[in-house]
């Protein structure tokens, strides 16, 4: 098989040309500013007192730093400016959906550091701030378009499909970020698998640049998430992942014509939207609010305490994720080698990033974050 037929083999037409190039630089050069950036995050967040105190809810025994998830925006911000600049056209086309889908997250990445470090922020405050955003990608035309009998329905029910699906996967990778390595290596095959579906259709190209910053970005954290940890993303990069990948996943692609059509999505965030359902239902059944009632009931609990490890329940659920990627990847018409080469490509990466914390764990071995000085906070 020459380089040409196997590229096209994978759906990329223009093996020559540099927009499979693109995608693939802005891919490692969020990778690399995120990797960069978190051990300097880190550093200042123990100094000003950013970290999680344990608890008997959280699984850590020592103060961790919780503002990962600003290594992650910049990291996709910084993908972002770069695919400006190698794909500019393409971009442009584009360019309000963009700055709408980064204006959005930007929001709640403040909206989730401000409650991580400070805290106090009523639920509802947060919620009705996720629900804003998701209206700003409904302003510039990002939304679910319902058809029914062959007559679109473009009123209020596409409005409210597209707000119960953002701020419910928004909220579902905010509460899948209990354990090491979970949000993190779910985001990244959840990116990786909705890349390789956009990448099959030339008018997604924007959602495939964005994609590839998220997936690398979240890919840089996990090198320094994975159990054990140095450091969490916190509310602030649950959201901004959840948000855009949720907007993402609608950008061109977002025709729902049946109950049946929604499922290659749900496919794609199927271990956050299975943890929480799975989670609201028993909370309902037993009485309790489901959005303020905390507790140990996610999937990632029941499988510790059916004796897993961190390490093993992380990459049973990376496996369920990359399963359902799999499965909406070939319901949304993907070559078969072009599900074959993202799935092998997606284990490899997350095998060369556990491998390479393990190997940093033996060969420095960590010892427990001092913990916080309250004079040191602003």
């Amino acid at each position: 098989m020459t380089f040409e037929s196997f590229m096209n083999s994978i759906g990329i037409a223009d093996p020559h040309g540099r927009g499979w190039l693109s995608v693939v630089l802005t891919f490692m050069f969020a990778w690399i500013v995120t990797y960069l950036f978190i051990p300097k995050v880190r550093t200042f967040a123990l100094k000003v007192g950013w970290a999680d105190e344990p608890n008997a809810r959280r699984l850590h025994s020592e103060p961790r730093p919780n503002a990962g998830g600003l290594a992650i925006y910049t990291g996709v911000i910084a993908a972002v400016i770069l695919a400006g600049c190698l794909s500019p056209i393409v971009l442009a086309k584009v360019q309000v959906a963009i700055l709408a889908i980064l204006l959005g997250g930007s929001v709640l990445v403040i909206v989730g550091f401000i409650d991580d470090q400070f805290g106090g922020l009523p639920a509802l405050f947060r919620l009705v701030v996720q629900i804003l955003a998701a209206l700003l990608l409904v302003v510039c035309g990002i939304q679910i378009h319902v058809i029914y009998f062959g007559v679109p329905i473009d009123g209020i029910l596409s409005v409210i499909f597209t707000v119960l699906w953002i701020v419910g996967i928004t909220n579902a990778v905010n509460l899948m970020d209990g354990m090491d390595g979970l949000a993190g290596g779910v985001s990244f095959i959840t990116a990786m698998s909705l890349l390789s579906v956009s990448a099959q259709f030339e008018a997604r190209a924007a959602a495939t640049l964005i994609c590839a910053g998220v997936a690398g970005a979240a890919l840089g954290f996990l090198r320094h998430n994975y159990h054990p940890s140095r450091i969490f993303m916190g509310d602030a990069g649950a959201y901004f992942l959840g948000y855009v990948l949720a907007a993402t996943s609608i950008l061109g692609n977002g025709k729902v014509t049946t109950v049946t059509s929604l499922i290659p999505t749900v496919m794609l965030f199927l271990v956050p939207v299975v943890d929480t359902s799975q989670v609201i239902i028993k909370r309902l059944l037993s009485g309790k609010n489901p959005l303020s009632t905390p507790g140990k009931d996610h999937l990632h609990h029941r499988l510790l305490a059916r004796g897993f490890s961190q390490r093993h329940s992380a990459v049973i659920l990376w496996g369920v994720t990359l399963a359902g990627g799999i499965v909406a990847m070939q319901m949304q018409g993907n070559r078969h080698m072009a599900i074959v080469v993202t799935a092998i490509g997606i284990a490899l990466m997350l095998i060369l990033t556990v491998w390479l914390r393990l190997r940093a764990i033996v060969n420095v071995p960590e010892t427990p974050a001092p913990a916080p000085n309250p004079e040191d906070k602003p």
